[in-house]
């Protein structure tokens, strides 16, 4: 098998390890939050990284009844964060602990009391000077997807309210391991689908479930941002709520499957393009294998093995465009 471009085994592993790792103290830390009264759990990330928020609060909508939400820094500040106290206990992620909103929500949510958890890539940041715990994780941007994935969704079911969720917790805790045979396996195969997507100008992005979470964090910030290719992340469950009248032929369609009970929304998707454009690719879990996971752990690992798949498709996309996922015209260089 040939070396996969870019992909260094042994960083990709000890970073995937510590996720796990810090997943684990994320639920010791919202297991004595939840002791201490608090109500609610209140993720506030800004950009890509709080969309990785989301598998997790749907993981524990099956397990729990806990209050759980992800909301957006930059709208609670104008909000003036009423919603947020000593009932709340809030996890704030940010690779750099530098975002600008991300600190300024951490800020207001201290003065009203909120038990404050920092998600981060570095140590001694502005963000963990702010919060109570921090929990550190030296990732980067090619690693960062799967990292925050399973913090989140290990360190949610510590909020579970039953025993099958220790096992998925366990379970998860595999995954560093397979998702390394994951990238060295899919290396080839992600070529193909680079190769897709720099053939064309612009792309509709879709997925259901958990896995929609990875269809517009992949579209926005790799796609967007780090290589300035149009795209058009849409649920698949709204496809047929507008963006159906956008297929002709020519339309570029990426359409992300994984093995829960969501699948059947891209299937439909799938189903639907056949005849109307022929410019079609399909992502799909069920590319890869993940020896040893239950099909429910399987289904629930559906976005973290999708974002190792997908770093692979774009470190593909990357040489084939001429264009690093480095560059930027604005992200960061200008004042907006």
């Amino acid at each position: 098998m040939a070396q996969p471009l870019g992909f260094d085994e042994g960083r990709y592993l000890v970073i995937q390890q510590g996720a796990v790792a810090a997943g684990r103290a994320l639920a010791t830390e919202l297991v004595g939050a939840r002791a201490r009264g608090a109500e609610e759990l209140v993720f506030l990330g800004t950009g890509g990284v709080n969309l990785l928020m989301e598998p997790a609060i749907q993981l524990l909508a099956g397990h729990s009844r806990f209050a759980a939400h992800v909301r957006r820094p930059a709208e609670e500040t104008l909000d003036g964060v009423q919603r947020l106290d000593s009932s709340s206990v809030v996890v704030l992620p940010s690779l750099s602990g530098t975002t600008a909103e991300t600190l300024q929500i951490a800020e207001q949510a201290r003065d009203q009391g909120a038990h404050l958890i920092a998600l981060v890539g570095h140590d001694d940041t502005p963000l963990g000077d702010l919060c109570d715990t921090v929990l550190v994780n030296h990732a980067a941007d090619d690693t960062s997807s799967e990292s925050y994935y399973l913090q989140t969704m290990i360190g949610i079911l510590g909020l579970a309210d039953d025993p099958a969720a220790a096992d998925l917790s366990r379970e998860l805790a595999l995954l560093p391991e397979l998702l390394v045979e994951v990238k060295q396996s899919y290396d080839a195969t992600a070529a193909s689908h680079a190769e897709f997507i720099a053939a064309s100008p612009w792309h509709i992005f879709t997925a259901g479930g958990p896995s929609w979470t990875e269809a517009h964090y992949f579209a926005m910030c790799i796609l967007e941002e780090m290589q300035w290719i149009r795209t058009r992340p849409v649920h698949a469950a709204d496809f047929f709520h507008g963006t159906l009248e956008l297929v002709e032929a020519g339309v570029s369609v990426v359409v992300l499957k994984d093995q829960s009970a969501h699948r059947a929304l891209s299937d439909r998707v799938e189903k639907f393009l056949v005849g109307r454009t022929d410019v079609v690719d399909v992502i799909d879990t069920a590319e890869v294998a993940l020896p040893g996971l239950s099909p429910t752990a399987s289904a629930v690992a559906g976005p973290i093995v999708l974002a190792a798949q997908l770093e692979r498709v774009a470190a593909h996309v990357e040489v084939l465009r001429d264009h690093p996922l480095t560059t930027r015209r604005y992200y960061k260089r200008v004042e907006y």
